[in-house]
């Protein structure tokens, strides 16, 4: 069983900065793609960034230049660092991983449970 724990949200005042952690557990062979997710209330949810397993990173234009995606694969950890944040920021962020469970077989999505950000004016 594969679960990912998402880490970092809070309040903060807006211009400031947050880095989110999502720590994949359980049984793990690779990660192909880790992305993060937002929704804020009312809203539909929205792909903030991703980055596969080569590196390559794509953005919402709303958060490109602020946000930066990382991964560590040695630790099946995935991170946002979130600078000058906006209070349209604010939402819950949910990370989401594509996982191999086992070698050379298809990957499979897999999601945390979410962590508030919320901004400050």
């Amino acid at each position: 069983q594969v679960q990912l724990l998402e880490s970092g949200g809070g309040l903060v005042q807006a211009g400031e900065s947050l880095r989110l952690s999502c720590a994949a557990s359980g049984s793990i062979s690779s990660i192909a793609a880790v992305a993060w997710y937002r929704q804020a209330p009312g809203k539909q949810r929205e792909l903030v960034a991703a980055v596969t397993s080569g590196g390559a990173t794509r953005y919402a234009a709303s958060v490109q230049g602020r946000f930066t995606i990382s991964r560590n694969n040695a630790e099946n950890t995935g991170y946002l660092q979130m600078n000058s944040l906006k209070p349209e920021d604010t939402a819950v962020y949910y990370c989401n991983a594509a996982i191999r469970t086992r070698a050379f077989r298809p990957a499979d999505d897999y999601w945390g449970q979410g962590t508030q950000v919320t901004v400050s004016s």
